[in-house]
């Protein structure tokens, strides 16, 4: 069964109970780089409601749109909407409920290992740069 409507919240969006979460559909969403970003980031708002638009992904709209989704059906964040705006919060409460610790240690590795999740706009810059000046030295 899952969620789709919150007397507190009339625009929330549908969403599994936590009760409901899947390990196997939250690992899923947390595997594709863009969506770890995502995730990420909203770790770092501290519970702060982001607007979709506040992520700058290097995708197009329909893209990004998708990311969130496959997020919120896993249950790994929460959407409402407020106005036109589509506002995003990361489920850390529910998921630690379900899996104890995963939500920490996956982004942790994430942050250990800076190719699978870039967690900042610069890193894939970075990674560009080093690949040009590198190239010169193959020659």
């Amino acid at each position: 069964m899952t969620i789709d409507h919150d007397r507190d919240c009339p625009g929330l969006l549908p969403e599994p109970a936590t009760a409901e979460l899947r390990l196997v559909c939250v690992l899923h969403a947390l595997a594709d780089p863009i969506r770890l970003r995502i995730v990420a980031e909203l770790a770092c708002a501290g519970g702060s409601e982001l607007n979709c638009l506040a992520f700058e992904l290097p995708v197009t709209k329909s893209t990004m749109t998708h990311h969130f989704r496959v997020l919120r059906e896993a249950g790994v964040i929460r959407q409402h909407r407020r106005g036109t705006s589509k506002m995003n919060t990361l489920r850390e409460d529910d998921l630690a409920a379900r899996f104890p610790g995963l939500l920490d240690a996956v982004l942790a590795a994430a942050r250990a290992c800076p190719n699978a999740a870039p967690a900042n706009a610069a890193a894939p810059a970075a990674s560009a740069e080093s690949a040009e000046s590198a190239a010169p030295a193959a020659r």
